[in-house]
């Protein structure tokens, strides 16, 4: 009797495997180029004005392109001092952590209690912070700015001065309310995906709500907060309109700093100053993106609940 070997089962076919593994690699490959060209196109005009930075004034007016014939350090002296920078810089360092100061210690009870528990009014709490996610702070800055006149004019006896315009912490204080909406939002929707058994067993232990909220919630929430700290981070440190409104006198924001550096260098010229200075705003935005996507990257893979 004549045996005919039948094809083994458990063999792929390797006609049908080879279009499967094509399309995969030209996945990949446009991907990786995707990816590549949005890297450069990031990274390019960094490297640009870095390198304009260190630049004399007179290589600016042969090719952009070029490597500076010397590292001009000075360029940041003079920002920092002459253009008066550092001072700016040092304006916008304390609104932006008092903001965020001001909005977790205000966002993170609230998402908790919003997230846990049942009180009248909830829905429309609730309801009112969506809606706050669709408000532009940008299209309310003119009638905050003249309630804050109207409150100085009632406090003139007091404080002749003014007290709510032009203070940083007043500043810090409007930056705050207006994310209220966004991190409320966001951290109640991570609070409610973390199992209730971890409060319960803390509450037998002795565990009072309060600790509960800060040593069981908010570690396990880390990633949630990293979020809203990158994002409001990022909102209150290149915020230009509300700072410009509210900061009328001399100490700007770095942003309000950088525009007036720009307008008088229209005239003199001196573009490795402003380049510079464009550098100084710049940097603190990478250092903390990249060390905060660090830590949102390894909280998101250790906080998850392990059935």
């Amino acid at each position: 009797m004549t045996m005919i070997d039948s094809p083994s089962l458990g063999a792929p076919s390797t006609g049908s495997a080879r279009p499967g593994g094509r399309r995969a690699r030209a996945g990949r490959a446009v991907t990786y180029t995707l990816v590549t060209a949005l890297a450069l196109a990031i990274a390019v005009p960094v490297a640009w004005v870095l390198t304009a930075s260190l630049k004399a004034k007179s290589e600016f007016f042969g090719s952009p392109w070029t490597l500076p014939e010397a590292l001009r350090w000075e360029n940041y002296v003079d920002a920092f001092t002459d253009a008066h920078l550092g001072s700016y810089f040092l304006t916008s360092v304390l609104v932006t952590v008092l903001g965020l100061v001001f909005v977790l210690a205000v966002s993170v009870p609230a998402a908790y209690v919003i997230a846990r528990y049942d009180f009248p009014g909830k829905g429309a709490v609730e309801t009112a912070l969506l809606a706050g996610l669709f408000v532009n702070v940008n299209y309310i800055v003119v009638p905050i700015f003249l309630m804050l006149v109207d409150w100085d004019k009632a406090l003139v006896d007091a404080f002749p001065d003014g007290f709510f315009l032009d203070n940083p912490t007043v500043l810090s204080l409007v930056y705050a309310a207006t994310s209220i909406p966004f991190t409320i939002y966001l951290l109640t929707a991570y609070f409610r995906s973390i199992p209730v058994e971890y409060e319960d067993a803390a509450a037998l232990d002795g565990a009072s709500r309060f600790r509960i909220m800060t040593t069981i919630m908010l570690p396990m929430a880390r990633p949630a907060v990293t979020t809203v700290i990158l994002f409001n981070f990022l909102a209150y440190w290149n915020d230009f309109i509300i700072s410009l409104t509210l900061l009328p006198g001399e100490g700007k924001t770095v942003q309000v700093g950088l525009l007036n550096l720009f307008t008088a260098q229209k005239a003199a010229a001196d573009y490795g100053r402003l380049y510079a200075g464009m550098v100084i705003v710049i940097v603190p935005v990478l250092l903390v993106y990249a060390l905060i996507q660090k830590r949102l990257i390894e909280g998101m893979a250790s906080g998850g609940v392990k059935g």
